[in-house]
């Protein structure tokens, strides 16, 4: 997600297959006593860190990443893509929070044995574990962080510089995320007047930055700025603050624990029109939350819905043969690309290594390189580790649905 959360196309998967994945707590805790017993002498072990939140209200998106991690190492190991090397998959919980999220990294930086990481799910939480990762020359690929200060520094709209050379993510940024909203309510959905309510967190807050931005550039009026607090839960003062300025939409920078709730806040406020947020809100909970009032509500998402897309059949179509308890959700194609991403530049930094750690660098280097067909697109990086793909997609709440309104690939500025 571009601050904290982010949510990618969402596919309905049937989540009902019988076998249970490993609890999180034995998988977390294993790999140490793993590599040991199956090492059998001449395989060596390299190990790819998940870290994203595993509990708490945003695990249906962080358990989806860490299980699509899980897959495309299992097909690794399966198909002995890298001869003379097992792959093991280590999560860690950052429960979307910061501090959780560093001792992770941490904890993943100081075994000598981990190559890569594929996480975060919220941008917050990769600005601790990015400075943690990258003097180990850690690779990290997100599937979710949206907040372009992380690959091209905080001045990233005037003198972009990329901070750390370890980190690379497969989703595209809130730079394309914001202004391509503020075009769709300016020119395809006719609204010239917006009120913006954001969370204060790094995600909410950028979005509605480059959403104003653009909104305003293009001839619209933002006629009310509001914020909330991520553990508000009623939401009536922001409501009767913004009512007054007649609104044609609420443009929202967060997730979805608080915008489902504030969009039911809203109509029973009688501030009934359309709630629009971005890929932080793009997940069926977010109905559930906002209620039978959501009907009209929109989001954006980055990349292609999943489940229309030929390259994802067979992603999808595995995933579910595996039997994992949760849906991919909305990262799950990501991240199957983001640790497939990692595994092609370990073809070729484990190729004639005798250990991880003096792999590390050449990891780095050959992920700078990587380009191949993935699940959700083209997978390549730029000279900042952003992903070469700008695909984005709106999204309308239809009938207790998210619906797909409209996709394109935007052209490189």
């Amino acid at each position: 997600m571009g601050g904290t959360v982010h949510q990618r196309s969402v596919v309905r998967v049937g989540a009902s297959l019988i076998v249970a994945s490993l609890a999180l707590t034995a998988c977390g805790s294993r790999s140490g006593d793993d590599s040991g017993g199956s090492s059998g002498g001449s395989t060596k072990t390299a190990k790819i860190g998940v870290i994203a939140p595993l509990s708490g209200d945003l695990s249906a998106l962080g358990l989806g990443i860490q299980h699509s991690v899980e897959l495309a190492v299992k097909q690794a190991n399966d198909s002995n893509a890298i001869p003379g090397w097992k792959l093991e998959v280590v999560p860690k919980d950052d429960e979307a929070k910061t501090e959780p999220g560093k001792n992770a990294a941490t904890a993943l930086a100081g075994d000598k044995d981990v190559i890569g990481v594929v996480g975060t799910l919220n941008t917050s939480v990769s600005q601790q574990v990015q400075p943690v990762l990258a003097p180990k020359n850690i690779v990290q690929v997100s599937p979710a962080n949206t907040g372009p200060g992380l690959t091209q520094g905080a001045k990233w709209q005037t003198e972009p510089k990329r901070p750390y050379a370890t980190y690379f993510r497969t989703c595209t940024t809130d730079a394309v995320q914001g202004p391509f909203a503020a075009r769709y309510l300016y020119e395809t959905a006719k609204i010239t007047k917006v009120a913006t309510i954001h969370d204060k967190k790094a995600y909410g807050q950028g979005l509605v930055g480059t959403f104003t931005e653009e909104f305003k550039k293009l001839g619209g009026q933002v006629v009310a700025q509001q914020t909330i607090n991520p553990d508000d839960s009623n939401y009536q003062a922001v409501i009767s603050a913004i009512k007054p300025a007649a609104p044609q939409a609420v443009y929202y920078g967060g997730e979805y624990p608080n915008a489902g709730p504030l969009s039911q806040q809203m109509k029973a406020g009688g501030l009934n029109i359309p709630l629009m947020g971005g890929d932080g809100i793009f997940d069926p909970k977010y109905i559930s939350l906002a209620g039978k009032t959501a009907n009209g509500d929109l989001a954006t998402s980055v990349g292609a819905p999943v489940d229309t897309l030929a390259s994802a059949k067979k992603f999808i179509a595995d995933y579910n043969a595996a039997g994992y308890k949760d849906p991919y959700a909305a990262y799950g194609g990501y991240s199957y690309d983001a640790a497939n991403a990692i595994i092609n530049a370990l073809k070729v930094s484990l190729k004639d290594a005798s250990d991880v750690e003096s792999a590390r660098k050449a990891t780095v280097d050959a992920l700078q390189q990587v380009s191949f067909d993935g699940v959700t697109g083209k997978v390549a990086f730029d000279q900042y580790g952003d992903t070469t793909s700008r695909v984005l997609t709106v999204y309308k709440v239809d009938g207790g649905k998210w619906a797909t309104v409209l996709s394109k690939e935007l052209p490189k500025t």
